[in-house]
């Protein structure tokens, strides 16, 4: 009797976190490439060098899967927010850092982005509840500068900051989706210099920041 060939592309044992992690990286390709209804875990596991067993002991569905992808994607998106703004004091390019943060992730994490804003599941609660979640916690992280740097109220301040997400990541959308022929530098000027002539022109709370958090004027040199 010929002896049992192991399993094809099987990989060495990894630790828990770090399979994990190799499964989602798989499984990602995998749900881009195909959609998720006709992915399949079989396809999966085989891409990754598991057994399904393997697979199934740290996701025990599809769905599951899929909504551990989608996790991930929106904390890398909502941490990215949350670090662009606290890269700098200057409001101006604390707005484009921003807006790059979407340009950024459509550009070189397009497959990750297509499957939190593009997915054909959002009908699903616990899907729609990540993809609101991205935009609430980025709104808000927005919102709470906007606030306290212009004494807004909560509501205006969050409405102004819901308007700079938009503006953001449908921006970005369009810009890939379309094949635009601006480059990334190109579309991410434009559209920060849009955001920052509107969220510039709310004065700001307190009369001693500097000047360069003011919109220019036509008179600026």
């Amino acid at each position: 009797m010929s002896e049992a060939l192991p399993l094809k592309q099987r990989t060495n044992r990894l630790p828990r976190s770090a399979r994990r992690a190799q499964l989602l990286d798989v499984a990602l390709e995998v749900f881009v490439e195909q959609g998720y209804h006709a992915a399949s875990m079989d396809e999966i596991s085989e891409r990754a060098g598991v057994s399904k067993p393997v697979l199934y002991q740290h996701f025990p569905g599809k769905l599951d899967l899929y909504l551990a992808l989608l996790e991930t994607s929106c904390d890398t998106v909502i941490a990215g927010v949350k670090e662009a703004l606290a890269s700098t004091t200057d409001n101006r390019r604390r707005v484009r850092a921003t807006i790059e943060l979407w340009y950024d992730y459509v550009a070189d994490q397009g497959a990750a982005f297509r499957l939190v804003f593009e997915s054909d599941l959002t009908n699903l609660p616990a899907v729609r509840e990540h993809v609101d979640r991205v935009i609430n916690e980025s709104a808000a992280a927005i919102a709470e500068v906007i606030h306290e740097d212009t004494g807004l109220p909560g509501p205006a301040s969050h409405l102004l900051a819901v308007s700079l997400v938009g503006m953001g990541h449908v921006g970005a959308r369009n810009w890939l989706s379309a094949d635009s022929r601006l480059s990334r530098t190109e579309a991410v000027e434009l559209a920060a210099g849009l955001a920052w002539r509107g969220i510039g022109g709310v004065p700001i709370h307190d009369e001693n920041r500097p000047d360069e958090n003011r919109p220019d004027t036509p008179g600026d040199e």
